[in-house]
């Protein structure tokens, strides 16, 4: 049975960093796709960032590209994503997805983490 296991969300002011962490079990290989998706109050969930399962290929969201940086330790079984530079908009539960490919993982996540809160306020 597949998990993912969100960890790391927490209060923080604008300007500040949060480290992401998720740990993946119950894979047969290691040859997935892992990313990261965030839901805000009243809005639809949206994707953040991805890594592919060798870690060769990230991708982000533009809102995030250049604060955001996604890793994967395979050995570990875990991505992290490190975030910088932190806006009240970022402000969402953060969700760990997981997918056998890039494509579905961007399109409809095979697996789900259940979410760690990160709130951007002063």
């Amino acid at each position: 049975q597949v998990q993912l296991v969100e960890s790391g969300g927490g209060l923080v002011q604008p300007g500040g960093s949060l480290r992401l962490s998720c740990v993946a079990s119950g894979f047969t290989s290691d040859h997935y796709a892992i990313g990261w998706f965030r839901q805000a109050p009243g809005k639809e969930r949206e994707f953040i960032a991805l890594a592919s399962w060798g870690g060769g290929i990230v991708n982000y969201t533009d809102s995030v590209q250049g604060r955001f940086t996604i890793s994967r330790d395979k050995d570990k079984n875990m991505v992290s994503l490190q975030m910088n530079s932190l806006k009240p908009e970022d402000t969402a539960v953060y969700y760990c997805a997981a997918s056998s490919t890039i494509r579905g993982l961007t399109t409809t996540p095979t697996y789900w983490g259940r979410g760690t809160q990160v709130t951007v306020s002063s």
